[in-house]
């Protein structure tokens, strides 16, 4: 598809990120060495990264324009990136700069065998504090915002944002990654809610993922949905449904078991599964209204997996962008899943991020084309 053919661009396209910066020292090896090993590595690569670095890059790539609340040193790996991320038109006019310091900075050990990497970070000093963020520097950054997005990261400032956010009836997504002390006075205003897979059962010490999402949802009144990322096995999203509920009740766990049974795995594109809106019990925990998603993740070929370092991060930049074009979930996490799976075709966790003309998103960012299964198995309610 040529981009002329693409459609327009969201008419509400900025967005705010708050959290992580550094700068990332990717080496690939073999295999990752055993204590006291010595091995040597096959490349390597510097690069900037932190999740809200990476999630912003997405997103300015994919046409948004995002704004970045973070803190640096006025040092070398400071410099590097604030020249990598203003160079993929990240705004970082609210970007703090410590005169003195360390810039954070991170090890990235990717395993060749494994397919997975390590890392080591090294967070950087001074934090950033409430007292870095003046009022007009806080005006500067919401002003037009659509979304505010938080990765998680120096919860006490970020819960200080979150309440000027929330002030401004600005919804809010936040990356819940783990249990982090300070990170429910941020989750408490979230419209919308990213976790890492361990996430959702830690949080609400509910059994299944499934009563988890449900659990969350009622426990977060202003929680529109919580997706869950399985990374190779994809995604699960709760959308809570605002409507007159039907009197009809389904344990969401059968619902979720239902459609996995519904999965092609002989489709080796992202696509989405999805039930009825219905009301979801989650035994001992109660009911919400709802649907049910389940994402796939695409089928990557071994020969072209280099790298999952900032794959989350990217989906997150997807769904910001999605959220920005007033997508349907059912068209927004097969979206997702691509510009995730681009990534780990590269080494660095931006390297392999797509731009908004990459001929692999164009079915995918088609107006009126949803990647669903429309044609190996019907929507369901069970």
């Amino acid at each position: 598809m040529a981009s002329h053919s693409l459609p327009p661009l969201p008419e509400q396209r900025v967005i705010v990120g708050f959290g992580g910066t550094c700068l990332d020292y990717l080496a690939v090896v073999a295999n990752f060495p055993k204590p006291d090993d010595k091995c040597r590595s096959r490349s390597m690569k510097i690069q900037g990264g932190g999740d809200a670095a990476n999630t912003l890059t997405c997103t300015a790539r994919l046409g948004l324009n995002p704004r970045l609340i973070s803190k640096i040193a006025d040092d070398m790996p400071g410099s590097s990136i604030l020249r990598e991320l203003e160079a993929d038109g990240v705004d970082t006019s609210v970007l703090v700069v410590a005169k003195e310091g360390v810039t954070p900075f991170s090890y990235v050990i990717v395993d060749q065998k494994t397919n997975t990497r390590t890392c080591i970070f090294t967070p950087g000093h001074p934090p950033l504090k409430p007292d870095d963020l003046s009022p007009s520097n806080l005006e500067d950054a919401m002003r037009g915002a659509s979304v505010v997005y938080f990765d998680g990261r120096l919860p006490y400032t970020a819960a200080f944002v979150a309440q000027e956010a929330a002030r401004r009836n600005i919804p809010i997504l936040l990356d819940a990654e783990k249990k982090r002390e300070g990170l429910d006075d941020i989750l408490v205003f979230a419209r919308y809610a990213v976790c890492a897979a361990k996430f959702p059962q830690a949080w609400t010490e509910a059994p299944t993922i499934g009563s988890a999402l449900v659990s969350m949802l009622l426990r977060l009144s202003k929680l529109k949905f919580v997706i869950v990322t399985l990374g190779a096995m994809g995604c699960i999203m709760l959308e809570r449904i605002d409507t007159e509920r039907p009197t009809e009740e389904v344990d969401v766990d059968s619902s979720l078991r239902s459609l996995e049974q519904r999965k092609d795995n002989t489709v080796t594109i992202p696509i989405c599964i999805l039930s009825e809106a219905m009301n979801m019990r989650a035994e001992r925990i109660g009911t919400v209204h709802g649907k049910l998603f389940l994402g796939t993740a695409e089928k990557i070929p071994p020969s072209e997996l280099v790298d999952t370092t900032g794959a989350g991060d990217a989906f997150i930049g997807a769904v910001l962008y999605g959220l920005c074009a007033e997508m349907p979930p059912e068209k927004m996490l097969p979206f997702a899943a691509k510009v995730a799976a681009s990534c780990c075709r590269a080494l660095g966790a931006r390297t392999g991020l797509p731009h908004r003309t990459d001929p692999c998103l164009a079915s995918f960012l088609q107006d009126g084309c949803i990647h669903n299964t429309t044609k190996c198995a019907s929507t369901i309610s069970d």
